[in-house]
């Protein structure tokens, strides 16, 4: 599908706005973890959603698939999960002596996974040609996935029974990692009241199209970065790499998901340039999943978290007009 003319950002920035408000009739009290699940989307990226059950990942998830006039699908990752579950399979047509392909869930704008770490890692590879190519192929034929096209998995840590951990390929193809965690004293009131009577996501009504999320896509592309914001970015590759406590820096795709990010934010705040809060802010959504501690750290009960601080508050950060023309 050809791209559609971008918007300008004051537009792109209101209809961010109109599609956050609406998600948060739903998700009361977070609202910073809704503008990344949406900064994720329109920077063309997949979210992956981890907390401890019960705290709303699913129901974020299925609001921002509400928000949007599009086709989603729910998948329910199990042990017995196969992949042709999730692709689809090529079956044999006797009416017409052929063999047909039936679609899978996957085929859809925004597909959820949920507690994707509860399949085996089989099945969960099953995602990666998708959230990569955007694209599925089974037996020798290649079939394009719709645009936009998201994956937004949710998964219980992996200390809980019966998860297995998600290999690093498949971390490294989502764009942010980000957790909901447990609302603040007001918001659970405020929850406790609405869910008394319907169920506000029953009663949540699309937004925006597909179009719209595509023209926004547009828009995001179109956002300046600067040359030393790019040296920032790079910079900040360079000190996790040679980190002691990483035992694996940031990859150049990382520095890609960055500077993608980081114009989805910019333009979601009216702006059409990035500055370095825009990095610094997306950081630890994007870059937290990516990095591995060396043996000596994790023994050492370091956290990956701590790490990156350090390294944020390391690396000289561009001022002035350097850092925005």
């Amino acid at each position: 599908m050809a791209r559609q003319r971008p918007l300008d950002i004051n537009s792109f920035a209101e209809r961010f706005e109109a599609i956050a408000t609406n998600v948060e009739k739903v998700i009361r009290g977070k609202d910073e973890v809704v503008r990344l699940a949406l900064t994720c989307m329109v920077a063309e990226g997949h979210l992956l959603i981890e907390d401890v059950p019960g705290v709303g990942k699913t129901s974020l998830a299925k609001a921002l698939a509400a928000s949007l006039d599009c086709e989603w699908r729910r998948i329910q990752f199990t042990p017995d999960l196969l992949p042709s579950d999730v692709t689809g399979v090529t079956v044999y047509n006797r009416a017409s002596s052929e063999f047909d392909f039936r679609h899978g869930p996957v085929f859809a704008e925004i597909v959820l996974a949920d507690e994707i770490n509860r399949a085996s890692p089989r099945t969960q590879s099953a995602l990666l040609e998708a959230m990569e190519e955007r694209q599925v192929t089974v037996d020798t034929s290649t079939y394009r996935l719709p645009s936009p096209f998201m994956v937004i998995a949710t998964q219980n840590p992996i200390e809980h029974q019966g998860t297995y951990p998600l290999p690093d390929s498949q971390l490294d193809r989502f764009l942010m990692r980000i957790d909901v965690g447990y609302p603040d004293r007001a918001s659970e009131v405020d929850i406790l009241e609405s869910r008394s009577g319907v169920e506000p996501l029953d009663e949540l009504r699309p937004v925006a199209t597909t179009s719209d999320i595509n023209a926004m896509v547009g828009a995001a592309h179109s956002v300046h970065v600067a040359p030393s914001i790019r040296s920032y970015i790079v910079d900040l590759a360079d000190t996790t790499r040679g980190h002691p406590a990483l035992a694996l820096g940031m990859s150049p795709r990382s520095s890609l998901a960055l500077q993608r990010a980081a114009r989805a934010r910019a333009a979601s705040l009216g702006r059409d340039y990035v500055i370095p809060d825009d990095v610094k802010s997306l950081a630890a959504p994007v870059l937290e999943h990516r990095l591995t501690l060396s043996a000596e750290a994790d023994m050492s009960g370091t956290d990956v978290s701590e790490v990156l601080t350090e390294v944020l508050s390391t690396v000289p950060v561009p001022t002035g007009r350097a850092a925005t023309g």
